[in-house]
């Protein structure tokens, strides 16, 4: 049993650098996203209330006239469905359009949940593994080696707690704003459907 537990304990204590790594790793990325979030919030927050007036004035011809707003305040993915709906309205191309809006929304949300959900598990892993060493420190009365291992799970736990805070949070709001844009989307084909001349009646 004994033989064992020393594999297992130096397979965690192997584990320690990888678990940093990932940690600093999942750490500057939560901070850039964190800045292109950021940037993001203060242009929708901008131009949201405009395209939103347009919209609700808008009679469904024209499309063109609203794409200044909409590349002003919407991202590339959907503008581009924008101008893919505007060219082609039929109903085939246009539910394959939205299909494609939704699976590249998705694929960009995935990247925050990897954040929140991987963060928190690498702190967890860098506070309990060096936990080990510090334990066996603190029973040969190694102070100096218990409080070097207690200051890197410490700082793990925070920096993986942080990501995941960050990853959270802009989770939460692009989320919202996938919705928005979505139905955004779902009105813009409708009413382009409805004045191209494809479903004018036929004499």
């Amino acid at each position: 049993m004994e033989y064992v537990s020393n594999i297992l304990f130096w397979i965690s204590n192997g584990l320690l650098v990888p678990v940093v790594v990932g940690l600093l790793y999942f750490f500057i990325r939560s901070i850039l996203m964190l800045g292109g979030f950021f940037n993001q919030y203060l242009r929708r927050t901008k131009q949201a209330g405009r395209l939103k007036q347009q919209l609700d004035a808008w009679d469904g011809a024209h499309l063109d006239a609203l794409l200044p707003t909409i590349e002003a305040s919407a991202e590339r993915d959907f503008t581009e469905a924008v101008r893919r709906i505007a060219a082609t309205p039929d109903t085939p191309h246009v539910d394959r359009i939205l299909a494609e809006y939704e699976v590249r929304a998705d694929a960009d949300l995935s990247r925050c949940r990897m954040l929140t959900k991987f963060g928190p598990i690498l702190g967890l892993m860098g506070t309990l593994i060096p936990m080990g060493p510090a334990l066996a420190g603190l029973a040969t009365g190694d102070v100096a080696s218990m409080a070097y291992n207690m200051q890197i799970a410490f700082a793990t736990t925070v920096v993986g707690l942080f990501s995941g805070a960050v990853g959270y949070v802009i989770l939460q709001a692009r989320q919202r704003w996938f919705v928005a844009d979505l139905a955004s989307l779902e009105f813009i084909a409708g009413m382009t459907a409805q004045v191209s001349p494809t479903n004018a009646p036929q004499p």
